[in-house]
């Protein structure tokens, strides 16, 4: 894949970002991890969702480091056979939650029929690599077990997230792959941390300006990674998989203005040349973050398009 970007960002992106710069948000590396969490919901919680579903549901689940918070989107369709995607929720494996991503995940729900299982992993730096990749595997474990509760087919779960839970995503996928667990059908990665960016021209032309900047990630990735041995593991960066064959189809998004742009797409075609289905879209003049820009006050025309690109392409895979 060859994803380029623009000539320059969107119009209503380029207001969003003069309107964060406006701010004067401080820079993550001022701030603690908790300031940083707590601004973080101020920016992306409202009171009132924008989509109501036949039911929304908080559950506790037993997880490897403790209780692990998840919560279900019904969306009301008929059937017990429906597929069900497991989303985990972006934040640089440092900031977000099911709250966060709650927009997403019901426009999520509402758009493809499907239940959504959203998981509240834990957070670095109080749960650094792999421990929230162990609690997505055990919230897999749960929606298998849970799928006749859920309406669902069991054998028919996607799991996807943004930015980092595309990743753990990702990894998890890789990690049943090698080490077994309940079957994965399918993998929704957003703009999808599976690789080393800063290696990228994407990095290079994308690092300051357009959200998510160089001294972001090299906060996210101190807080999660407490060795540089770890920063090498396959399962937190798939993309150094010698492997990737044998893996579930999927769908990979990414944005022209992000520096996460070129290592989405150079995964989506190593999965390609390892015989993997990949259904890849690039929105040239996007950022990071856009597909959670559904609603006011930024609410982009692109960011629908490529909500209903990953319906189309899990709908596909699924039927």
């Amino acid at each position: 894949m060859t994803p380029s970007s623009a000539d320059e960002p969107h119009p209503d992106v380029q207001a969003f970002l003069e309107l964060y710069e406006s701010l004067d948000a401080p820079e993550f590396s001022e701030i603690t991890p908790e300031e940083a969490r707590r601004n973080f919901e101020e920016l992306r919680v409202t009171d009132e969702p924008d989509i109501e579903l036949a039911s929304v549901e908080d559950h506790t689940i037993d997880g490897p480091h403790g209780d692990l918070a998840v919560r279900s989107y019904d969306p009301g369709t008929e059937g017990d056979d429906r597929p069900l995607l497991l989303y985990f929720h972006g934040g640089g494996w440092v900031i977000g939650s099911i709250d966060t991503h709650d927009g997403v995940c019901r426009k999520l729900a509402d758009d493809t029929g499907y239940p959504v299982v959203s998981v509240d992993y834990g957070l670095a730096p109080e749960h650094p690599f792999p421990e929230g990749l162990q609690d997505c595997y055990a919230a897999l474990e749960w929606a298998a077990e849970q799928a006749d509760e859920l309406h669902a087919d069991p054998e028919k779960i996607v799991v996807g997230g943004d930015s980092a839970g595309g990743g753990l995503a990702a990894g998890l996928s890789l990690l049943v792959r090698d080490q077994g667990g309940p079957e994965i059908a399918h993998q929704l990665l957003i703009y999808p941390s599976v690789g080393d960016a800063a290696a990228t021209e994407a990095y290079e032309a994308n690092k300051e300006g357009y959200f998510l900047t160089e001294s972001d990630m090299e906060w996210f990735r101190g807080h999660y990674f407490e060795t540089e041995i770890d920063m090498g593991n396959v399962y937190a960066f798939p993309l150094f998989a010698n492997d990737l064959s044998d893996l579930p189809p999927a769908t990979i998004i990414t944005a022209g203005f992000d520096p996460l742009r070129d290592v989405g797409a150079n995964y989506a075609d190593r999965l390609a040349d390892a015989g993997v289905s990949v259904e890849y879209h690039n929105y040239d003049d996007m950022i990071h973050g856009f597909f959670s820009m559904i609603s006011d006050p930024i609410d982009l025309d692109p960011a629908h398009e490529a909500h209903d690109a990953a319906v189309a392409n899990m709908d596909a895979t699924l039927e």
